[in-house]
């Protein structure tokens, strides 16, 4: 069943009932120590408490932590992939994922991405380039298959949208320059950063991404759209091919 409710009082320590009960010590660990002190598995428990009542949930946060390496990693894996995790309980009972508990994980690292996008909508994004590293490393460096987006820019660089253009595999995210430029057009977009990510970790670029940036600035140059960038990102850091010369 689950622990004796607390009595909480924010000028006092709260009661503890004499047989205590984990949840309740975590609980209470967090509000005198902020949940910044916690490590990575208890945090994801102390989230999971809402999820999974009356239940153990210790071994499945680390079983989470254990599969995906992180808790970044762990927070946007795929629903697919969550749903193969599984752990044993302090009892010996089997406890696996859901996609109700995958869907609440999913919210965590949605409300995180948000949060880190939100100075990009009051600047220009080419102004503002340690936020748009930050924003990219949330959304991108733990991504397990190549994903394709484009940040669409209106003549004062302030970003229009940010768009998923294509997914891929683990190592290959299809790009069309026809269909970027389609896009830009109905944004009214005059400029656009490319970026994908690489499931490697590794952010240098590939000669094929070097030729697939090529063949997206020629298509823009008749259109007067210009490619600002093209980002790469990965567990390792976010590389710029124009940085290091590559178009």
């Amino acid at each position: 069943m689950e622990e004796a409710s607390v009595a909480f009082d924010v000028n006092s320590d709260p009661i503890l009932p004499d047989h205590g009960g984990h949840r309740n010590r975590l609980r209470h660990r967090a509000r005198l120590g902020g949940v910044s002190a916690l490590p990575d598995y208890e945090l994801l428990e102390l989230f999971l408490f809402r999820s999974i009542p009356q239940r153990d949930v210790k071994p499945l946060a680390k079983a989470l932590l254990a599969r995906f390496g992180s808790l970044p990693a762990a927070l946007s894996a795929p629903l697919e992939d969550m749903l193969q995790v599984s752990a044993m309980d302090n009892k010996g009972k089997a406890l696996r994922m859901t996609a109700d508990i995958a869907l609440d994980l999913a919210l965590m690292f949605e409300a995180t991405r948000r949060m880190v996008a939100e100075p990009l909508k009051r600047t220009t994004v080419i102004s503002s380039w340690s936020a748009l590293v930050s924003y990219l490393k949330v959304t991108l460096a733990h991504e397990p298959r190549e994903q394709f987006r484009i940040l669409f820019l209106d003549k004062k660089n302030q970003l229009i949208a940010d768009e998923i253009m294509g997914h891929g595999t683990v190592d290959h995210a299809p790009a069309y320059p026809r269909e970027i430029m389609r896009r830009a057009l109905e944004l009214s977009s005059s400029s656009v950063i490319l970026v994908h990510n690489h499931p490697s970790g590794d952010p240098m670029p590939s000669q094929g991404d070097i030729d697939m940036t090529k063949q997206i600035v020629a298509a823009g140059k008749p259109l007067k759209i210009t490619i600002h960038d093209h980002l790469i990102v990965g567990r390792e850091g976010v590389a710029s091919l124009k940085q290091i010369g590559a178009f």
